[in-house]
């Protein structure tokens, strides 16, 4: 008798058990159906149109690896690909050096502070159009603002996105002024860095430069790890700064900003994705193009895994210690 009164609870903790399970998964069906609507769908008909000849008008046509074996072939895909690689290390150095540059600045000012972190995170709420149409008046070679600085001591200006050696420097300028995100992010871990460590370096005679390398730096190193990932991803999706900049320094945009030129100068800002976007919008090649966005999402997702395994081998280093 005992046996089977304690029994009797077991189905209800298995109905409130399943109740729990269900209400869990009814809060999550909105993310759930948006993931496999919006990323998941999408995701398995770019793998499966790039085995296919489909040109958005007529049925797509099965060509095994035909779109694949072409990337070899295609002699604008090495062009696009050598400047995203490029944009990959320089913009992601360069990026993350910037960021924690300014952001070390601001957390060592006394006064003013909110005023100044304001004015370097607003640039980064610009619509990447607009600030790139701002920076290409600002670098405009006739009259720009930096031309007429330049002249004031003899320095003839560089043509910017108007030569095939500056526009890629041009655009990681861009890319600079808008990376206010990442300067907030690396500010708030500097921040967040105890002072304890600081002043027990002090005491054993670090100065304020042997403070930040050997204290600020190892402390916050996961955040750094991150300002990567995020700037590498950013460079191999470089497209809208690269559009605008080639569209505008070619001078044949039209009233829609669009342009036949798209990689002006000489192809120096043909990215992977403007290339790609080439192909599947204007020459109507949705099978190649589809072939390149999956070669680009697998090439993203395997720096991103090999950067995070980085980070959390970093992580268990330093939780373990030098003993570990």
């Amino acid at each position: 008798m005992t046996a089977s009164v304690g029994a009797r609870p077991a189905p209800r903790r298995g109905r409130a058990r399943a109740r729990h399970r269900l209400a869990v998964l009814g809060f999550l069906a909105p993310a759930i159906i948006g993931f496999v609507l919006f990323f998941g769908y999408p995701l398995v008909t770019t793998v499966v149109f790039s085995f296919t000849k489909y040109d958005l008008i007529n049925p797509p046509e099965f060509n095994g690896l035909a779109n694949y074996e072409f990337m070899f072939k295609d002699p604008l895909l090495t062009k696009a690909i050598a400047n995203t690689l490029w944009f990959v290390v320089v913009l992601t150095i360069a990026r993350t050096v910037f960021a924690l540059g300014v952001a070390s600045v601001i957390a060592r000012l006394k006064s003013g502070v909110g005023l100044i972190r304001t004015l370097c995170y607003l640039p980064s709420l610009a619509p990447p159009v607009a600030a790139t149409l701002v920076f290409f008046m600002v670098l405009r070679p006739n009259g720009g603002p930096v031309d007429s600085v330049l002249g004031w001591f003899g320095v003839d200006s560089p043509l910017w996105f108007s030569d095939p050696a500056w526009a890629k420097p041009g655009i990681t300028a861009i890319m600079l002024w808008i990376s206010g995100d990442l300067m907030i992010i690396i500010l708030a871990a500097i921040l967040d860095v105890p002072q304890e460590q600081y002043e027990a370096a002090e005491l054993d005679g670090a100065g304020p430069i042997r403070r930040w390398w050997h204290v600020t730096l190892p402390t916050i190193s996961p955040v750094l790890l991150f300002g990567v990932v995020n700037s590498v991803i950013l460079a191999l999706q470089l497209f809208t700064q690269a559009v605008v900049a080639g569209s505008a320094g070619s001078g044949a945009a039209d009233a829609t900003g669009s342009t036949k030129y798209l990689g002006f100068p000489d192809n120096s800002t043909l990215t992977f994705p403007v290339y790609l976007y080439t192909q599947g919008f204007r020459y109507f090649d949705m099978g190649y193009a589809a072939a390149m966005a999956t070669v680009l999402f697998v090439i993203s997702f395997a720096v991103t895994i090999v950067l995070v395994q980085r980070m959390r081998k970093n992580s268990s280093a330093e939780e373990g210690g030098p003993g570990a």
